[in-house]
C-alpha cells in the first residue's frame, strides 16, 4: 500500500531542488499536491514534471494574506489538508557578521522563519480537522555554528524553537510536527553557498564540505524527500517534536 494515499499536501518552495524531489515523492505514494513558490514559470514545469495530481500557486511565504491563501486553495482544490511541508527558504550572502547586510539578515529571517511561523498559523486550523502533519526543513545549520552566514544559521535555529513549540500546540489536537536537518545537498542553493565561501572557486569548496560529511558525499533531494515520505506518514504516528537528521553523520557525537 502506498504511504500517502488520499492524502492532501501542501509543499513550500515546490519548484526546485528538495521540495521538487518531495513532491514527486508524495504523489507517488498517492498523494495530492500544492506546489507554492515565487516563479510561475518554474512552477508550471514542476506541475508538468509531475502530472495531475500536482498543481501550484504563486505566493510570497512572508505575506499573511498569500499564506492563508494558499491554504484556502489546496482546501478548495482538494476539498481537504493533511500535510504541510514547509521548505521554502533562502541562503542569504557569505559574510562576516560584522561586515553582514542588515537588510539581507532581515530578508533571510522573514522568508526562513517568519514564512514557517505563517505556514503553522494558516494550515493549524485544517490540519487539526485531519490529524494531520507538519514537516519544516531546517539544516545542520541549525543544530550547530558556521562561521559567515549568520543569517541562515540563526534562522534555522530559530526553527527548532518554532517546531518545539508548534509540536506542543498541535499535539492538544493530534497534529504532529517534526522538522528535517539535511547536510549539503546536491541543489542550487549548495552552488551558491559554494561560490560565497570561495568566489571563482565553488568546485574546491564542495571537496571541503563533502571531506566534512563521514559519508563523504552530499546528499542528493530524493533522499531528503525520502525522510519526508516518513515523518509524513502514518508509519510516524507516534513521532513528534522530533530533529530528524538526514546529514550522513556530520552531526553523530
Amino acid at each position: 500500500m502506498k504511504e500517502l494515499s488520499n492524502k492532501v499536501a501542501i509543499i513550500t518552495g515546490g519548484s526546485g531542488g528538495i521540495g521538487l524531489a518531495t513532491a514527486k515523492r508524495f504523489v507517488e505514494e498517492g498523494a495530492q499536491v500544492l506546489l507554492v513558490d515565487l516563479e510561475k514559470a518554474a512552477l508550471e514545469q514542476a506541475v508538468a514534471d509531475i502530472g495531475p495530481q500536482a498543481s501550484f500557486l504563486v505566493a510570497d511565504v512572508t505575506d499573511p494574506a498569500q499564506s492563508e491563501a494558499y491554504v484556502a486553495a489546496a482546501v478548495e482544490v482538494y476539498g481537504r489538508l493533511d500535510i504541510l511541508v514547509a521548505n521554502a527558504g533562502i541562503e542569504g550572502v557569505v559574510q562576516p557578521l560584522t561586515d553582514y547586510p542588515i537588510a539581507m539578515f532581515d530578508k533571510v529571517l522573514a522568508v526562513n522563519v517568519r514564512g514557517i511561523f505563517l505556514g503553522l498559523k494558516y494550515a493549524f486550523p485544517e490540519l487539526k480537522k485531519t490529524k494531520g502533519n507538519v514537516v519544516i526543513m531546517s539544516s545542520v545549520a541549525g543544530l550547530g555554528g558556521t562561521p559567515d552566514v549568520s543569517a541562515y544559521v540563526t534562522s534555522k535555529h530559530a526553527l527548532v524553537g518554532l517546531m518545539r513549540t508548534a509540536a506542543l500546540e498541535g499535539a492538544r489536537d493530534g497534529i504532529r510536527v517534526n522538522s528535517i536537518h539535511p547536510s549539503p545537498v546536491e541543489t542550487r542553493m549548495m552552488r551558491s553557498l559554494e561560490e560565497g565561501f570561495a568566489p571563482g572557486a565553488g568546485g574546491e569548496a564542495k571537496k571541503g564540505f563533502a571531506t566534512a560529511i563521514p559519508l563523504q558525499r552530499y546528499a542528493e533531494p530524493d533522499e531528503i524527500a525520502d525522510a519526508v515520505v516518513y515523518l509524513a506518514s502514518d508509519k510516524a504516528r507516534f513521532v513528534t517534536g522530533v530533529r530528524l537528521p538526514v546529514d550522513g553523520g556530520m552531526t553523530a557525537d
